[in-house]
């Protein structure tokens, strides 16, 4: 059982960037993860992990290390799933990750209700506003919006989505409504920022008739929530998916720009990686969110923020 221990511990130090991400993982002090790697590396007598002072790098003794290790778990865990199979019960411990303001909204209180159901499952929901990085192995599942951003991993779509320009009314008031899509560039755009620069593409049409422009505007940020607000403030126009605002849509806090240009879907699924057995709670947990996210992404509720987001941004922005 030590060395199994062993395994599951290296298994979370080679998909953490940090000692100290690892260690706030397994909810221990770094000088605990720092003496267990190094006792480690002692009886396996070789050298495992680079220390860096910002980031830990695997040596090629620890990629294969971590490679067969992630190997060996999976194999625990399908054995375990076999053994829950006859006994009728889930149970076990899943990892899931979703972007922050999908993860919030929706994810969440959906894991909440799949535990109630199955009180012997333990999930941990990881939210981000950092890209997903399959490669790192730190999900059981992930649930992404849009285009997967890597063709290896396994996918099932879960609900239908795409996402579409608008503004407050009071935006089009003072600058004017675009009639086609060269006159988005003429307006101030809010971006969000999912990495360097000052300048965003937004895509329209479809797979066989693609078409992009690029954007800008005085404002960008990497949380989909403070995009929100800005627009609903009448800051600019924004891209957003039809999840978040269809109640403001309804509502006529916003409006849709440019209806008649269609806009690429940017469905939400199911991830996983491609190479590991997917144990019955993990697929039972994608059938459950698979039958009650479209339901839900079809009656969103106006929420607190929404309704005051007009008179004060700041106030709109908070989760």
């Amino acid at each position: 059982m030590e060395r199994l221990d062993d395994l599951a511990f290296f298994h979370v130090v080679a998909g953490r960037e940090t000692l100290t991400a690892a260690a706030r993982e397994l909810d221990v002090s770094l000088p605990v993860v720092s003496k267990r790697l190094k006792a480690l590396e002692q009886r396996l007598d070789v050298r495992l992990v680079h220390r860096g002072t910002r980031r830990l790098t695997l040596t090629s003794e620890g990629e294969l290390y971590a490679a067969r290790v992630a190997e060996i778990l999976d194999q625990v865990r399908e054995l375990d799933d076999l053994v829950s199979h006859r006994t009728g019960d889930l149970r076990g411990s899943i990892v899931v990750q979703a972007t922050l303001g999908f993860g919030r909204a929706h994810v969440a209180p959906l894991v909440g209700e799949f535990t109630a159901l199955h009180p012997r499952v333990r999930v941990r929901l990881h939210t981000s506003a950092l890209p997903l990085r399959p490669h790192r192995r730190e999900f059981d599942l992930a649930v992404h919006v849009g285009v997967p951003p890597d063709s290896t991993l396994r996918m099932r779509r879960l609900a239908r989505n795409r996402r579409v320009p608008c503004a407050a009314p009071s935006y089009l008031e003072r600058r004017g409504t675009p009639e086609r899509l060269e006159d988005l560039t003429g307006h101030d755009c809010i971006v969000l920022r999912e990495n360097e620069g000052d300048f965003a593409v937004w895509r329209f049409g479809s797979a066989a008739n693609p078409r992009q422009v690029r954007v800008r505007g005085s404002l960008s940020s990497n949380d989909g929530d403070v995009v929100t607000a800005w627009a609903l403030a009448g800051h600019g126009i924004a891209m957003r998916s039809e999840w978040q605002i269809r109640s403001d849509l309804d509502s006529g806090a916003l409006v849709r720009v440019l209806p008649g240009v269609p806009t690429p879907p940017a469905d939400v699924y199911a991830l996983l990686a491609d190479d590991v057995h997917v144990p019955r709670r993990v697929a039972e947990l994608i059938d459950h969110l698979a039958a009650r996210l479209p339901e839900r992404l079809r009656e969103i509720p106006i929420s607190p923020a929404t309704s005051t987001a007009s008179s004060a941004t700041t106030t709109a922005a908070k989760p």
